[in-house]
């Protein structure tokens, strides 16, 4: 049997098993770096890791403080301009999966990263956009990754940065967009998935430990679970020990930084 784990490593791994040694992955920093490196490191050795800096076919040791931390230059296939990033690699099709998070979210996976409250006066102002919306569209799917929280889902967002599905059901396809959207919400209690005609977020596996009431509690909406939704399977003993040293080495690095 696996040794204990903690819900945020719960979360990591449900992450990282989403990924596919095939993916091209578009990654962000926190924990979709740890999730796609923990990948990399077991069951995805040929996982395509690309950071908004433009560094290609990264392979860093430790993970970075942010996109444009030198670990992820020094390990890189190689490296190009920010324009050539997004303009070719992104905007070009070329990612089949990008990793998103936010302040907020709603059952159709819309996310706000810009205020909370109103725009004009805003009760907090957060980071913005920055690539996001741009990967919410253009990456061939959306993995989010986000702690479970009725602050943070919520029945209407206060302001939408990046698209999810829209309205539910064909909202995407309407306004022209191609790509699948988020296919897949990891949080600590549990992991969703769009219903295929509604598109609205569905629980399809609950974290060991976790129950329905404890999700129903920290969502903002009425939680829809899928008729087959199963119990998320444990972290093995391999994964722990895989992030627990990644996240050692980091700590080593950056001492208190990280």
């Amino acid at each position: 049997m696996p040794e204990s784990f903690t819900p945020t490593e719960m979360m990591t791994v449900a992450a990282s098993r989403a990924l596919k040694s095939s993916d091209v992955c578009f990654v962000g920093i926190g924990m979709p770096s740890a999730a796609c490196n923990l990948a990399r490191l077991t069951h995805a050795p040929g996982i395509t890791l690309i950071y908004e800096s433009g560094t290609i076919a990264t392979k860093p040791a430790i993970l970075p403080l942010s996109i444009g931390d030198g670990e992820l230059c020094d390990t890189a296939l190689t490296t190009v301009s920010v324009p050539e990033m997004f303009r070719y690699w992104l905007q070009g099709g070329r990612m089949t999966v990008g990793f998103l998070g936010g302040a907020q979210i709603d059952r159709y996976a819309n996310l706000n990263t810009t205020v909370v409250g109103p725009y004009d006066k805003p009760k907090v102002r957060l980071p913005g956009g920055g690539g996001a919306p741009e990967i919410a569209i253009a990456c061939g799917e959306i993995f989010i990754i986000m702690t479970h929280g009725k602050r943070g889902f919520v029945e209407k967002l206060d302001f939408v940065t990046s698209l999810g599905h829209g309205d539910g059901g064909d909202h995407r396809a309407r306004l022209g967009v191609k790509t699948k959207g988020p296919t897949r919400l990891i949080t600590d209690l549990c992991v969703f998935e769009p219903d295929p005609l509604t598109k609205e977020m569905t629980v399809v596996s609950v974290h060991p430990g976790v129950t329905r009431e404890e999700i129903d509690r920290n969502t903002g909406w009425k939680v829809k679970y899928a008729a087959d939704a199963t119990t998320t399977p444990a972290p093995s003993a391999e994964e722990l020990t895989v992030l627990r040293e990644l996240h050692a080495r980091t700590k080593r690095a950056h001492g208190d930084q990280a």
